[in-house]
């Protein structure tokens, strides 16, 4: 094997971790909950403290990564990311137990965003401009491929202990070191002033408004903390907005959402990303609790939307280089749409099989999207800006992830007897009929996103290839 392409080999393998991480956690959450007696509000947090910290850290971490070096941050991001995932293993029973299993999942979201931003780095650097698209497309392709394998892991490893789910990053993450001191990566150092203010103002945008929107199921929607929050954190975004269109060096160029493509691209990921991640952590519990599934059936039960997912994902890359993304993005959210909506009303009915299809289909759909409409945004960019560009489209991603991982949990809450403890449904039939019907709602509000996501996408996206759309252009400098 070449030099570069063991480069690309300990890269995958790295940030593999993050990836599987997304929705490893899942199948594991009614027994951590169970275990370690939390609320249904930390159970929440201990999903959306990883994905709402990876989001906040992603683009200074970029800029830290370009400063100090590519490689010796991915070092730094896989040993925080390990340390944290012990830690989170390790986490003791008692009245702190949700304290530290919550810092700690931060503590790996930040490590993540550390790993992933700088071995995305290291892969543009690694190869030259007419190798380049494919080696990404083979690292993207990769890694993306381990969010389907976490549900199926973490089922058979929650059967053992859920905190496997946690030690099972510390080999991978061995591996990882392994391979990137064998392969001597180039560590290009390019010193710059970084935006700690910018970097402040979107970490304290992002977590002041998700906290709004995770603690309205104990406030109340109407109330003025929950609205304070909220209005706060999008007020703190719009100030970063305005701050980083001023200054000379700013943590992220956010002058490329001038292009029209990008920006509707990017709408269209925010509120897919709201249901993508969100789906695996209520369908475990659904599975878990109303369908009374093992961890390792109910990881099968999510396995089947990637069988929908996979294919269509690949099918709709060809689409995209065929006619472009209008067509494809489209067609993927009105066909999830439909399939999350035909997924909730059968969810009462308690039964797999009657649900199977509708399961495929919600997945097609979403596969149509996701691909798509992240590949055609990176590409309105000029090939130097892929960096700077992915590092946004990314944590716009984990933003929407965030956003939706709150409001469908206040959904969920607010329809359940037992809010406090969901693993308190599971006791009677009548408790998992009940759960059920909760978790029908939640599954409305999807479609009623991915409906959202159909609006935008046919209204703001062109018809057409990239190189046949007029408005196509190199990123903005001024």
């Amino acid at each position: 094997m070449s030099p570069n392409n063991l480069v690309l080999v300990a890269m995958i393998v790295a940030v593999s971790m993050t990836f599987i991480d997304q929705t490893i956690i899942a199948l594991a959450v009614p027994e951590i909950q169970k275990n370690l007696g939390l609320s249904a509000s930390g159970v929440q947090w201990v999903i959306n403290g990883y994905v709402l910290a990876l989001a906040s850290a992603f683009m200074v971490a970029g800029k830290l990564s370009d400063s100090f070096g590519h490689r010796k941050m991915v070092i730094f991001g896989s040993v925080a990311f390990a340390a944290a995932s012990a830690a989170c293993g390790f986490t003791p029973v008692g009245p702190n137990s949700e304290a530290w299993i919550i810092t700690f999942r931060v503590i790996q979201g930040v490590g993540a965003a550390f790993l992933f931003s700088a071995a995305l780095a290291l892969v543009v650097a690694t190869f030259p401009l007419q190798q380049r698209g494919f080696k990404l497309a083979i690292f993207f392709a990769i890694t993306g491929a381990m969010t389907g394998l976490g549900p199926l892991l973490g089922g058979y490893l929650t059967e053992w202990t859920w905190r496997a789910v946690f030690w099972v990053n510390i080999p991978v993450a061995i591996v990882a070191l392994i391979l990137i001191s064998i392969s001597h990566p180039v560590d290009t150092v390019e010193r710059q002033r970084i935006d700690w203010r910018g970097a402040i103002l979107v970490a304290a945008g992002m977590a002041l408004s998700v906290f709004g929107f995770q603690r309205s199921s104990t406030w109340g929607w109407t109330d003025e903390r929950t609205i304070a929050c909220i209005v706060a954190g999008l007020a703190l975004l719009v100030i970063f907005a305005l701050v980083e269109l001023r200054t000379t060096n700013p943590l992220a160029n956010l002058r490329i959402f001038k292009v029209r493509a990008f920006f509707v691209e990017n709408l269209v990921l925010f509120f897919a990303s709201m249901v993508f991640v969100s789906l695996f952590f209520f369908a475990s519990l659904y599975a878990q609790i109303s369908l009374g599934n093992s961890t390792s059936e109910a990881g099968l039960y999510i396995m089947t939307f990637f069988i929908g997912f996979a294919p269509a994902a690949m099918r709709g890359g060809k689409i995209l280089d065929k006619v472009g993304a209008k067509g494809v993005v489209v067609v993927g959210a009105a066909v999830s749409t439909a399939g999350f909506y035909l997924w909730s009303q059968q969810l009462t009915d308690l039964s797999y099989s009657s649900q199977f299809w509708y399961i495929i289909i919600a997945g097609a759909g979403m596969g149509l999207i996701i691909g798509p409409a992240s590949t055609d945004a990176i590409n309105r960019a000029q090939k130097e800006s892929y960096g700077e560009v992915t590092g946004i489209a990314q944590t716009v991603r984990y933003y929407g992830s965030s956003v939706g991982l709150a409001v469908l949990g206040t959904i969920l809450i607010d329809n359940t007897t037992a809010g406090s403890n969901y693993y308190a449904d599971a006791k009677t039939s009548a408790g998992r009929i009940e759960f059920a019907d909760a978790m029908q709602k939640v599954f409305v509000a999807m479609a009623v996103i991915m409906a959202i996501t159909f609006v935008i996408s046919i209204i703001g996206l062109r018809a057409g290839r990239q190189t046949d759309i007029p408005g196509t252009q190199p990123v903005p400098t001024s």
